[in-house]
């Protein structure tokens, strides 16, 4: 799919890897919808790309619906969309004090990045369907984030990783799903990337994750990431697939 002139769709759009692909898409020549919980972050970066801003809970049906609702007023109908909202825990099943953690933070991590990420899905294809079809059949495509960490998670990690392993897992029978509608799904799997989140870390930090990357020995650019999505739009015969961009990274039980 040609990206100049599409409606596109960003949630998590405020901040990090999002951020980087709402500026990817525009400076293709998207119009772009920056999505997030944050409205002051989706303003800031809407602002300087000449897209809009909705506040938006993935979580929630209404404030998803509102959110397609708003973006196709503005722009038109969406036939991008790039979900990269999502919180991440960390959190022993058996904590110091020997109680059993929380069923309610594995929940919400469930949540938001697994149920969420379908809502925001079945919300926007409902929406794509109805769209005429490109000349090569094509109505929409859909880029889910996962993380290395579905397939190697660490000590601590069962929510994230159960969460991203979700996701993994629902992209091929959802491409599958959707390839009568001609609409596309795949998935990006990050390691570890340069994010504000990373840099609140003290650098010596940054540094040993970094050199645990086997090549290139440093932090994935956030324009990496926004590049791998905006080239799966791009490239028309890539569905159903998960993507790790990562150096060859395969992550330490600690």
């Amino acid at each position: 799919m040609d990206i100049q002139g599409k409606a596109a769709l960003v949630t998590g759009g405020g901040s990090g890897l999002g951020e980087a692909t709402a500026r990817e898409l525009a400076r293709l020549g998207a119009k772009v919808a920056v999505l997030d919980v944050n409205l002051g972050n989706a303003q800031r970066v809407a602002n300087d790309i000449r897209g809009m801003a909705v506040h938006c809970d993935v979580t929630s049906p209404d404030s998803v619906h509102a959110a397609i609702e708003a973006a196709a007023a503005a722009h038109g109908p969406a036939r991008i969309l790039m979900q990269i909202a999502g919180i991440g825990t960390a959190k022993r099943i058996i904590g110091k004090d020997g109680n059993a953690a929380p069923l309610e933070d594995f929940a919400k991590v469930i949540h938001v990045n697994l149920s969420g990420t379908y809502n925001v899905a079945r919300l926007f294809a409902a929406a794509c369907v109805k769209l005429e079809p490109l000349t090569d059949g094509e109505r929409g495509v859909m880029v889910f984030t996962a993380s290395v960490a579905a397939y190697d998670g660490q000590v601590g990690q069962q929510a994230y990783s159960a969460s991203k392993a979700g996701v993994v897992g629902m992209t091929l029978p959802m491409a599958r799903d959707l390839a009568q509608h001609g609409i596309r799904v795949c998935t990006i799997a990050p390691g570890l990337f340069a994010t504000p989140l990373m840099k609140t870390l003290p650098e010596p930090v940054q540094q040993s994750l970094a050199a645990s990357i086997p090549f290139p020995q440093r932090l994935g650019q956030p324009s990496e990431f926004a590049e791998l999505a905006c080239h799966i739009v791009v490239n028309g015969h890539l569905n159903g697939e998960t993507i790790r961009i990562d150096g060859a990274l395969r992550l330490s039980p600690r």
